[in-house]
């Protein structure tokens, strides 16, 4: 055999080996207990006898059994089967290692959407000279509902007219409510109504109305509504003078820039005339027009002094700029001091979006929620407990809060009750009470899961105060960032 044809078949085998080597996985090794102790062979189903074609068709093989002197004589008739080695079934027996990670982490907390309402309240304010509001409640359960429906009335209004055995009390400071007992049947509605007296004729008013448990301390639902006068004048938005708009200042300028480049412009073309009509008239004399064969020595040139621009111009320029600075900046700290609330409180780390304040029952919006706090009962002085049993300070008590939220992205937003604050007469203010909100809403924490996008819950949050004022506003807000609103309570 030549010696090319011996090395291409050698190298042959060499690469069909190491194919195979590539193919079949590395057996892993015996542990030393393993091997010394042997395992008892794998269970093999009897082959059966009810049908005679199966037995005729597979009759069975008998296996030669492997010489073995330690071997226990067979104790039942049938096929033996051949002990495979015991690396072998460690490797078939050894556990499957676990998978990898996924390459991204899924969510640690799903969002919370909104429990199903056994209660529905819808309100609507009715076209009539005084405020008139019609109030819908809704049993869409499928058993009977023991109800307690309040109203909160406007600061300084008095009901004139209730329907439906409603009556009016008073809710502390200078607010009324009228409540309802109800007991809907199921798959039932009612309609309530209220009219009312108000202090200031054709001014809007808004008048919440909420369903509560029978004892009247959860919620079910919320709505409100904003009475307005038949046939009110919409406000006038007063334009700001033309000397405080933007356009007609940049217009201004932008005229004073062009009357300074022309005025500059034709300064220039003077003087360039004026030194052109000097330099003829320096190279002019009597032998000006009669050649000579050999030039004439220069004339030394009077030295004479650069023009500069008239000194009227250059302060008149000078003013004109200084005056429209100072006007500038004059008119734009005025805006900006008379934009300043004195009366707001001061808020932390509001970034993002711009802060919204507003009265009772009026939705108020920032960057990822909808905030509309419905009405606020506080106990009286000294009735505040902890939740966990110790003992609380002799004149502390509760204020509850009712408080529509509603995510307005389209994402699930944490929230968190540390930022969610009620502000006491001067200046101090108290976070949410967690472990009693947490009673409130029958033991579910709203703060441990983050609201899923596009849904609206109505619930109560509790603050623990001291004193006898109750709370002059609430600062609710979605993140450490966001500007937040605030509710200003009657």
């Amino acid at each position: 055999m030549p010696a090319s044809t011996r090395h291409h078949r050698a190298l042959a085998v060499f690469v069909h080996c190491l194919g195979i080597l590539a193919a079949v996985p590395a057996l892993p090794s015996a542990a030393p207990e393993a091997a010394a102790t042997p395992r008892p062979p794998a269970a093999t189903p009897q082959p059966t006898t009810a049908t005679p074609r199966s037995s005729a068709a597979a009759p069975p093989v008998a296996a030669t059994p492997r010489p073995s002197a330690a071997r226990p004589p067979a104790e039942t008739a049938g096929p033996t089967v051949t002990q495979p080695p015991v690396a072998v079934v460690a490797w078939l027996t050894e556990p499957t290692p676990p998978s990898a990670p996924p390459a991204v982490a899924p969510p640690s907390r799903a969002p919370a959407s909104a429990p199903p309402q056994q209660v529905t309240v819808a309100v609507a304010p009715e076209s009539s000279p005084a405020p008139r509001y019609r109030i819908q409640v809704r049993n869409v359960g499928n058993a009977p509902v023991d109800t307690t429906v309040r109203q909160e009335l406007p600061a300084g209004s008095s009901p004139t007219a209730i329907s439906s055995g409603g009556r009016s009390t008073s809710a502390g400071g200078s607010s009324t409510e009228v409540t309802w007992r109800l007991r809907l049947p199921a798959h039932s509605s009612t309609t309530l109504g209220t009219a009312l007296a108000a202090t200031a004729p054709g001014q809007p008013l808004t008048a919440p109305a909420c369903a509560f448990t029978s004892d009247g301390s959860r919620p079910y639902d919320c709505a409100t509504a904003t009475w307005k006068a038949a046939g009110a004048p919409a406000a006038e938005v007063t334009e700001a003078p033309p000397w405080r708009r933007y356009p007609v200042l940049l217009a201004g300028l932008a005229v004073l820039l062009l009357i300074s480049a022309a005025l500059l412009w034709v300064w220039r073309r003077r003087r360039g005339r004026r030194v052109t009509a000097a330099a003829l008239a320096t190279s002019g004399g009597p032998d000006g027009d009669r050649g000579t064969i050999y030039p004439r020595p220069a004339a030394p040139r009077p030295a004479r002094r650069r023009r500069t621009p008239p000194v009227w111009l250059l302060v008149g320029a000078a003013v004109v700029v200084l005056a429209v600075v100072v006007g500038t900046a004059g008119w734009t700290a005025t805006r900006q001091v008379s934009q300043i609330d004195t009366q707001k409180q001061p808020t932390s780390g509001a970034w993002a979006g711009t802060g919204v304040t507003g009265p009772v029952g009026v939705p108020l919006r920032e960057s990822a929620f909808e905030f509309t706090v419905y009405r606020m009962s506080c106990g009286a002085p000294g009735s505040a407990e902890k939740t966990d049993g110790g003992a609380a300070p002799a004149n502390s008590r509760r204020c509850q809060a009712t408080v529509g939220v509603r995510n307005v992205t389209g994402d699930h937003q944490p929230w968190h009750g540390q930022l969610q604050r009620a502000y006491l007469p001067g200046g101090r203010w108290v976070s949410t009470d967690e472990p009693a909100t947490r009673a409130a809403n029958l033991g579910r924490d709203i703060f441990a899961d983050p609201m899923a996008a596009g849904t609206r819950m109505v619930l109560p949050l509790v603050f623990t105060v001291d004193g006898r004022d109750p709370p002059q506003q609430l600062e609710l807000r979605s993140g450490v960032f966001s500007a937040g609103v605030r509710v200003h309570m009657p």
